[in-house]
Formats: structure tokens, sequence, C-alpha cells
């Protein structure tokens, strides 16, 4: 099963969204979108763009964003590299500021580690997960996230940490210790031959209610060098003044960097950046699952997409050699297997002995576990979906891009409520191909 490879290839799509048509390009190295000046309905097109050399000029980065991230890149007092944690309200520009603080870092730095918390719209994931990625590479245009391999990830299997809270504190915690044990040489004297790597924490726009105190816990928690915190005109949409999340009594020294949104009218009220986050999220999944395909195949509409993944020979999996987890929902014994019908589910490995926690190669870890017995136990990201489900046979027919080596270890699903963009479903995905085409033998080891 062949891997798309490269930045170079494109899933165009221009769609209507609302009264303004919007023009999105997708890849594995991520999605932009364009405001046409025209509506255009209904229309796909695929198109081959190379990586831009020079940064884009759609991105503005105003002067006091570019003096705030030279100051934390650049700080000759921060020893060792810095751990930047970026927080604000909703659409106010966390992301893009991050990605260009990840960029002005890897002029510094040949690698910056990235700690995503925004399981809703993460910056290198599928939707729905809690992830650490290194990155040794700028990002020439800063409108376009990309899909990369983190080195650790958890599956909290929702786009929102309202659903356990405490299971997303855990993960985030897990990840952090993970990045000081792997990259900070100060915090662990095992690991002084080990390069030390700045952080950035990129954290979603709840910053009221549980949101905040969520934000408040892993302030405490990571204690960065440095908070950069973003406001915006609607002053009851921003966090606390000044340091917030510390304690009266507290001593502990950090920078704190308030600034405010990149744009604003004429009445200096901030204009946020509206996105459509299912959109988003669905085309994340989608271009994960173009990787099942080369990259010179020709799919130049969602429905060609959809097509190509109902045609895909799916691999057997017999029932009787995986286990199954719902994270967040009681199934019934007998509607288990049905359950998962073209369904989005995560590929994992359990650990060995009862006392461990299953690791994955697939999305990260189970409901259960919001207490990890085992912490070094994490994963990859892969996903699969379960196509087909045959009680009689006793087989599951799952698509996924993970190669046959490693799918072999798998031996339990994860599902939660990440689904199956609709867009794929509406074109007689699920069961259409299943009795005409052939299937890929899968033999757990």
């Amino acid at each position: 099963m062949a891997a798309a490879t490269g930045t170079a290839s494109l899933l165009a799509m221009v769609m209507t969204i609302g009264p303004a048509s919007m023009l999105v390009i997708w890849t594995v190295a991520g999605t932009r979108i364009f405001d046409l000046r025209e509506r255009v309905r209904g229309i796909f097109a695929m198109a081959l763009i190379q990586e831009q050399e020079k940064p884009s000029p759609d991105i503005y980065i105003p002067q006091e964003w570019s003096d705030a991230a030279d100051s934390i890149a650049y700080d000759s007092t921060t020893s060792p590299p810095p751990i930047a944690f970026i927080c604000g309200a909703k659409n106010s520009g966390k992301t893009t500021f991050s990605r260009h603080l990840l960029n002005i870092l890897l002029h510094r730095y040949k690698r910056v580690a990235y700690l995503d918390t925004d399981v809703g719209q993460p910056e290198f994931t599928p939707p729905g997960f809690l992830s650490l990625t290194v990155v040794d590479k700028l990002t020439p245009d800063l409108t376009i996230p990309c899909l990369k391999t983190p080195e650790r990830s958890f599956f909290f299997g929702d786009v929102s940490s309202k659903r356990d809270p405490t299971a997303y504190l855990t993960y985030i915690s897990t990840l952090y210790d993970h990045y000081k044990k792997e990259y900070r040489t100060s915090d662990n004297t095992e690991s002084s031959n080990k390069t030390e790597l700045p952080l950035v924490v990129n954290t979603p726009g709840w910053v009221k209610g549980v949101g905040y105190d969520l934000l408040v816990n892993m302030l405490k928690y990571i204690a960065p060098t440095h908070v950069v915190k973003i406001n915006i005109s609607a002053q009851s949409k921003n966090l606390p003044d000044g340091a917030f999340w510390l304690d009266g009594n507290n001593e502990v020294m950090v920078n704190l960097i308030e600034i405010s949104s990149a744009r604003e009218d004429s009445f200096k009220r901030s204009v946020l950046v509206q996105k459509d986050a299912h959109l988003l999220r669905d085309l994340r999944i989608m271009a994960y699952f173009r990787q099942c395909f080369p990259s010179n195949l020709n799919i130049t509409t969602i429905k060609e997409l959809a097509h190509a993944l109902a045609s895909q020979p799916p691999y057997e999996v017999p029932i009787s050699s995986i286990k199954i987890r719902h994270l967040y929902c009681q199934i019934p014994s007998t509607e288990i297997y049905y359950s998962l019908n073209a369904t989005i589910v995560g590929l994992a490995v359990s650990s060995e002995g009862s006392g461990n926690s299953p690791w994955c190669v697939g999305l990260g870890s189970v409901f259960e576990l919001k207490i990890l017995s085992n912490p070094s136990t994490l994963c990859l990201y892969k996903l699969g979906i379960v196509r087909g489900v045959d009680t009689f046979k006793g087989l599951l027919y799952v698509i996924t891009p993970v190669p046959p080596s490693t799918l072999e270890k798998v031996d339990l699903f994860l599902q939660g409520f990440i689904q199956i963009p609709t867009g794929l479903l509406q074109f007689n995905y699920a069961m259409r191909f299943l009795d005409t085409v052939g299937f890929l033998s899968y033999e757990p080891v």
C-alpha cells in the first residue's frame, strides 16, 4: 500500500461556504484557504504546486508579533532553550503566531519541539490528538498547516477537551514529561549528551470556565520560560491581566509577553480569523487517507477520493485477533462489531502484562488510561476505516495507509468520536465495492 510522498501533491477544492466561496488547497503538507471574488459552485480541481521559498504574502505579521518572537528566540538570559506557551481567545491568531515563532526558532536551533494541545484544530495531526512533534524544517507558507508524524501522541478521541478534562491533562503532562526527559538535559542528568530543544506549546481558544482551569493547570505543570498572551479588543473574551496562573506567593520567574491580535478595523476592533472548523477537520482526515494512494494517482474531486477508497482492497482482519474499545460510550455486546462499520478507528497494540498501558502504532491511548501506569507506552498516529463487518466469516475489512509490517502488530481497535467526513459517505462509500474487489491478507503476529 503506497503512501503519498513529498509536499508537492495538493488536493485543491473550490467550494461554496455560506455567502462566500473559498478555495481550499490541501496536501499532506497542509491546507490553504483563499477568498474568491466570484462565487464558484461545486468545482473541485487537482493542482500541483511547488513549495514556496519565501513566506506567504497572505499572512500579515505585525511588528509587535515579530518583536515578541525575536525576544523569545534570542533571549540571552534563557538557558536552556526557551519554553514558549501561547494562549488567547478563540480565533485570535494563536496558531499563526506559533508557526511564526517556530520559524524564528528554527533560524537559531536546528530542531524545535512543538506540543499541540488543541484537539479540535491540531497543527500536525488529524483532529482528536494531543501530540509532541519535533520540527526540523521551516514552514515557508504560514497559511498551510502541515501533517507530520509526531514523536509521541495520544488519541483523545474528541474535538473538545470537555469530553474528559482529567484524561486531557494527563496526556499533556505525559507528553511534556517525555519532552523533559529527552530534550531538557538540565532536568535529566542521564540525557546530558542529548541536544536541548526549545518548545512551543500551542493551546485551544477555550479560555473560560473549565477551559480556563485547564489552561491554568497546564501553565503550572509546564512552568514555561515565556508566556505569550494574545489579546483581542473584546475584553470580556480575554484572559485575566498579568500572570493569572500564579499564586500570590509564587516567585517563579516568567517572561510574560502580551500582544494584540494581528488585524484591527478602523475602530481598533480585532478582526478575528473566521474558520469553518468542521470543514478543516474533514479536510485533514481526507488528506490523511489520501496517503493510501501514490502521489501521482489522479484524484481530482472528493467524489473520486471516495470512489478510490471504496475501490481500495481492504485488509481482512480476523475478529478473533482484535479487541474493541469504545472510548466514551457503552455498546451492547451484540452490537460491538456492527457499531464499527463505516467508522474511523485507532490501531493499537496492547502492552504485555496487565499492569501496562497499551501502546499504539495508530491512534493514542484509551479512555480507561486516564491514570497511566506506564507513561512511556505512547504511540505514533495512524488511522483506519472499518469499511465492512462480516460476522459470519468473522472478519473486519479495514482501509489504512499503515504498512502491512506495522499493521501485523495491531491487536486493539479504539473508537472515539472522530467521524468519517460526510463528503465521503454520501457517495455510497461504506459497502459499495466490498463484494467486487480483492482483499489483502492480515495475520497478526
